[in-house]
């Protein structure tokens, strides 16, 4: 038991280590990227390393395999040139049972960045996104997803309109009973339709079986009210931006995606990205513990055997080969071509077992 809490010590000092060097790194990078695309705006300096900071957690959180398998690496490298490894070796104690701490420690440490770090990093990027579309100039998301239903907002010439619609097509330009709320340039309600359906097309919606209200006449708006098989409303919307209203999965709080896919799906919009990124989430823990043992299979050996370098290299290779087929793996999952628990689940089961299987091939032979 002391020996595992001291092998767990060392492995959690070389993951902070690890990890705040490549935060340092980030940092000086990403700030030169932040100056080069927001040198010619209002953007100050302080304001530029805002958006840094803003944006570095989200890359962590994207780099923690590598972290940890740098971890694992010079973990068990330091380990075997101090004769540590050797020592507990004659002492009894199997490669395998000295993996068990590190490989808790990398499984805490993925719990608690799944449960913990995700929803800040998802509140850091969508705080990144507003401060960045402020300095670009560029209007808020279009589009939210709601219990009731869908909204969408449009500007023009003549005021903003906000739409309402309880589902839609999966790309969002056919709408079911939808609801559209005019507004003049002062915020002032200006007409209200409601209608059957609502198809987005280039420069308009083409709204069937409607019946609209006019705020802006005078005597009783609804002895006013007009009923149409058939209308047009002008917009600016295009489907790409519907879509890219949705955003990226990583910028929802992992606590809150479950209710989004289900408001998703009830919108009438598929989920599948984002049910992929949710199980690709709960199953970053096993991918953490799957790096520890690829950094362990290659260089929990004596140092005087030589070709160190190519043992450290070998379990580079073979990690972002793992992590390579996970974001491959994802890829088919989101598409349908594979299901997506084999998809999010799969790739972290097999790199785990493949490394144990070298691990137990060492030791055993």
């Amino acid at each position: 038991m002391i020996l595992d809490r001291y092998i767990a010590r060392r492995f959690l000092v070389s993951f902070l280590s690890v990890l705040g060097i490549f935060f340092l790194l980030l940092v000086l990078f990403d700030m030169v990227e932040q100056i080069r695309r927001f040198g010619g705006t209002e953007a100050t300096f302080g304001g530029i390393l805002r958006l840094t900071l803003l944006r570095v957690p989200e890359s962590l959180y994207q780099i923690q395999p590598l972290v940890m398998i740098l971890s694992a690496v010079w973990l068990f490298l330091a380990m075997a040139r101090s004769s540590e490894l050797v020592v507990a070796r004659s002492a009894g104690r199997s490669a395998l049972r000295s993996l068990i701490a590190p490989c808790l420690v990398a499984l805490l440490i993925g719990a608690t960045g799944v449960a913990l770090f995700n929803p800040f990093v998802a509140a850091t990027t969508k705080r990144y996104e507003q401060v960045a579309d402020r300095y670009r100039g560029i209007d808020a998301s279009v589009l939210s997803i709601s219990r009731e239903g869908l909204w969408l907002r449009q500007g023009g010439d003549t005021g903003q309109t906000v739409i309402r619609a309880t589902r839609a097509n999966l790309d969002g330009t056919e709408l079911s009973n939808v609801t559209f709320l005019g507004f003049d340039l002062d915020g002032a309600a200006a007409f209200r339709i409601e209608a059957a359906t609502a198809r987005l097309v280039p420069g308009a919606w083409e709204i069937e079986n409607a019946k609209e209200w006019r705020f802006d006449i005078e005597g009783n708006i609804e002895q006013g009210a007009v009923e149409r098989p058939s209308m047009r409303l002008a917009s600016n919307l295009t489907q790409s931006e519907i879509l890219d209203g949705f955003g990226a999965p990583s910028a929802i709080p992992i606590w809150d995606l479950p209710e989004f896919i289900a408001r998703l799906e009830s919108a009438g919009f598929s989920a599948k990205a984002h049910r992929v990124f949710l199980h690709m989430e709960l199953a970053t823990p096993l991918l953490l513990v799957a790096m520890v043992l690829v950094g362990a299979g290659f260089t929990m050996r004596h140092a005087r055997l030589g070709r160190t370098g190519l043992m450290v290299l070998t379990a580079l290779v073979v990690g972002f080969t793992l992590y390579f087929i996970r974001n491959f793996a994802q890829i088919l999952g989101e598409n349908g071509q594979i299901p997506v628990l084999l998809a999010a689940w799969g790739p972290p089961v097999a790199a785990i077992l493949l490394p144990l299987g070298l691990l137990l091939h060492l030791e055993d032979g």
